[in-house]
């Protein structure tokens, strides 16, 4: 295995980094240490709006070439029609199936993150959101943001784009560590709209096709994309339909529009996703309300989905897909529900530990601590002060922040219906 190692000056420390070799190795991309940093920002972090703001070069016309099964013209193996339905449905049922998968979220995806939800019953991941230009560009981009390992499968690779030969370039670089590379099509955020990339290329649908054309027709691994609702419940189902067409090989729906941000206020729309599932024939998954595993269960009836992805209730409770739910989604009175015997802040120590094994930006770990630790924080306040005074992070510092928190006598169980008390243990 062959790697070309560099240091890089970020945060006013040296952190130790394996930069992700154009000819990727056979098995795993691991991150070398990472021990502390400052919550001073440096310029080059500041500037990362920008850079993913900042305009490629203007995408060729998208082809309107008919596709065909010519091996000679699709050395990667692209079969079109009921051909590309097979393979897709081939492609799930060889990795399992899986139902229970951890959303792409930017920042908060990453590898540790994705290990801990693994042990904890997620069955496949996304990564966070990669931008394809500083992806295939950047050596310290590609460094940072993206490492995974031999146990961490099945995987989504998530990339935002805008023009189809950089993010194939991108691509290449990933598609022998995951399972499918996924064109991130509903990204709703201010900063997607700036780029142009996410929910807002619906508004050029021809762009589209070409992207998922362009990796479905040149990568060894399927295409995947996820999307939002369109208004008109119509033109969503021209759109999955399309995507389907142009070689997507499984589609992950959100049950909301590119407007409807608030998802405390706006619920998942699981009928709009029913009907997208009536009308495409590749698998599918559906994301949107799932906060527990009743709500799993209840999707996959509701919808006819293969799956469901998990986002925000994933961040403050990991252990959703074991069965655990935070005293939100508990009923007491519900016969069955009980206490879990494990809580939030051993699900943080665990989630340490992945990062000592798999370093990553300390940004990420400081997210996660005010998840899993929001409620705990709020009974004590003073300790949330103290760790947002911090500039300098370190392992130790946090541990302690866990042990201070159980002397001040916080407990806060998760619990647990008796039939979902199953835990997957699976860690690399």
């Amino acid at each position: 295995m062959r790697y070309s190692p560099f240091i890089l000056h970020r945060r006013r420390i040296n952190h130790h980094l394996l930069l992700l070799n154009p000819s990727p190795p056979p098995h795993h991309l691991p991150m070398a240490s990472l021990t502390t940093t400052t919550t001073t920002t440096h310029p080059e972090e500041r500037n990362l709006d920008d850079h993913l703001c900042s305009p490629s070069p203007p995408p060729p016309p998208p082809t309107t070439e008919t596709t065909t099964a010519n091996s000679e013209l699709h050395p990667n193996g692209y079969l079109p029609g009921e051909a590309h339905i097979e393979r897709a449905w081939a492609h799930w049922k060889k990795l399992g199936r899986p139902k229970t998968v951890v959303a792409p979220m930017v920042d908060c995806s990453e590898l540790p993150f994705r290990m801990l939800c693994r042990k904890y019953g997620a069955q496949a991941a996304y990564t966070p959101m990669l931008h394809s230009r500083l992806f295939s560009e950047c050596d310290k981009y590609r460094s940072m943001e993206f490492s995974t390992c031999e146990e961490d499968r099945p995987l989504f690779v998530q990339f935002c784009a805008n023009d189809p030969d950089i993010l194939l370039a991108a691509a290449r670089r990933v598609e022998s560590f995951c399972d499918y590379v996924d064109i991130n099509l509903g990204c709703p955020q201010r900063i997607a709209r700036r780029g142009n990339y996410g929910a807002f290329l619906m508004d050029n649908l021809p762009l589209v096709r070409s992207l998922v054309e362009k990796l479905a027709q040149n990568l060894k691994v399927p295409v995947s994309c996820k999307i939002r609702l369109f208004p008109n419940l119509q033109d969503t189902l021209k759109y999955a339909r399309m995507l389907e067409e142009a070689g997507c090989s499984l589609l992950a729906v959100h049950g909301r529009t590119r407007d409807q941000k608030d998802q405390r206020k706006i619920r998942a729309d699981w009928a709009a996703i029913k009907e997208v599932r009536n009308v495409i024939r590749i698998p599918m998954l559906a994301n949107g309300n799932i906060r527990h595993m009743d709500d799993v269960d209840r999707c996959l009836e509701a919808t006819g989905c293969e799956g469901v992805l998990s986002a925000d209730a994933l961040l403050e409770n990991p252990a959703l897909f074991a069965g655990f739910r935070t005293s939100e989604w508990a009923d007491d009175s519900e016969v069955g529900v009980t206490n879990g015997k494990l809580d939030q802040a051993e699900l943080l120590t665990e989630y340490l530990k992945f990062c000592e094994k798999y370093p990553v930006p300390w940004r990420m770990i400081r997210a996660h601590v005010h998840k899993m630790l929001g409620e705990w924080f709020r009974l004590q306040p003073q300790v949330r002060e103290e760790f947002n005074g911090q500039s300098r992070l370190t392992f130790e510092y946090l541990y302690k922040v866990v042990d201070q928190l159980r002397e001040l006598g916080v407990s806060i169980p998760l619990h647990l219906k008796d039939d979902n008390s199953s835990v997957t243990e699976n860690g690399c």
